[in-house]
């Protein structure tokens, strides 16, 4: 069966029939959601205040952030460890419910970038567009609108991950329905929209930020940087100099002191037999980055 999505561009350049002048003007149907949900969380300062609306929105935020880590990322787009058919599933939900596109649209953009990273084709280089850019503007361009599924067939040949790419929202909205009906309109706009606004703003922090403040263990061809504070905010992302390096591991903190808890689930996932083949960094890696520090 083909999907509609199989139509789409295969290469990082303007689709057949897209004027330039248009190609990264911000489209509209994508731009005003992004801005709504900004609003709406806004209410949260409209309301009486309680300290467990607060947690929720935390424990939410790293939630579905350990979805972006582990499920978007360090899996669908670097597949740096191997799990169950079952479990993939489950990661692609809970990543999806952060509200960031589907799972065949996040794992082929990020691949591109890694292609090529820092240089005229990559999709949000701070480098080459602009902080702006790199941490939202890009996602607006209708350029970006549509996955490049020629670079994850590797994922596209499961049709239930398929089904959640053309059925996009369903997480998200199964998500902030079963808020409402738990908590009401407090939990919904906390444990949903407030979440989710900085959720995505933790996510593009490593996009924009970690390409231009931080330190450089390796001698990478792009301006990846490690950086310990958006590691905090990241579960472990913030390594990013050390991740443009060796691509493949699953573990982003290379060092016992890099604060890597994305790393530390899996570990305790592979425990317990939900995941295995878990890639770390060779050695070889390993004595290179301890070079770097002396």
């Amino acid at each position: 069966m083909q999907l509609p999505l199989e139509e789409a561009r295969t290469s990082p350049g303007l689709s057949p029939g897209l004027p330039p002048e248009t190609a990264d003007r911000p489209d509209l149907a994508t731009a005003i959601p992004f801005l709504l949900v900004h609003l709406v969380a806004l209410g949260a300062f409209l309301m009486p205040f309680k300290g467990w609306y607060v947690g929720l929105a935390v424990g939410l935020y790293y939630l579905r952030m350990f979805g972006v880590t582990a499920g978007y990322h360090r899996y669908f787009a670097h597949r740096s460890y191997k799990t169950s058919r079952a479990f993939q599933f489950l990661l692609a939900c809970l990543a999806m419910s952060s509200s960031q596109k589907g799972v065949l649209w996040w794992a082929a953009h990020h691949r591109t970038h890694h292609r090529y990273s820092d240089q005229p084709q990559d999709v949000h280089s701070p480098v080459q567009r602009g902080l702006w850019w790199a941490h939202v503007g890009w996602i607006f361009a209708p350029r970006n609108d549509e996955a490049e599924i020629s670079r994850v067939g590797d994922l596209a040949r499961f049709p239930e991950l398929r089904w959640l790419e053309r059925w996009q929202f369903a997480p998200p909205v199964a998500l902030a329905l079963g808020l409402l009906l738990w908590g009401g309109v407090p939990a919904l706009i906390w444990g949903f929209f407030v979440s989710t606004t900085l959720l995505w703003h933790g996510t593009f922090t490593i996009n924009s930020l970690a390409h231009v403040f931080g330190s450089r263990r390796y001698a990478t061809p792009d301006d990846s940087r490690n950086n310990w504070l958006l590691a905090l905010l990241t579960l472990g992302e913030g390594w990013h100099n050390n991740h443009h390096f060796y691509r493949p591991a699953a573990n982003q903190g290379f060092f016992w002191w890099e604060f890597d808890p994305t790393f530390y689930a899996l570990k305790v996932l592979s425990w317990v037999g939900l995941i295995w083949d878990v890639r770390t960094p060779p050695r070889h890696v390993l004595e290179a980055g301890s070079r770097a520090l002396h």
